[in-house]
């Protein structure tokens, strides 16, 4: 049984990655153009959790 410690250290990590992967998203639809193809983008976001949408911030945005 998972501790409960644990969760409440957990949780703010949790609900950071869920709100920089909703930002970086809606962000991504609404640009016309990233570096590079936006459906790559798209898989870096979703599958590399926070350090995804961090990267795609840093370099997937046209300035």
């Amino acid at each position: 049984m998972i501790n409960q410690d644990l969760i409440l250290l957990l949780l703010p990590v949790l609900i950071l990655q869920l709100i920089l992967l909703v930002i970086a998203i809606i962000d991504l639809i609404r640009i016309e153009k990233a570096n590079g193809p936006k459906w790559v983008w798209a898989l870096v976001i979703i599958f590399i959790n926070i350090i995804g949408p961090i990267v795609y911030f840093i370099f997937g945005r046209r300035p």
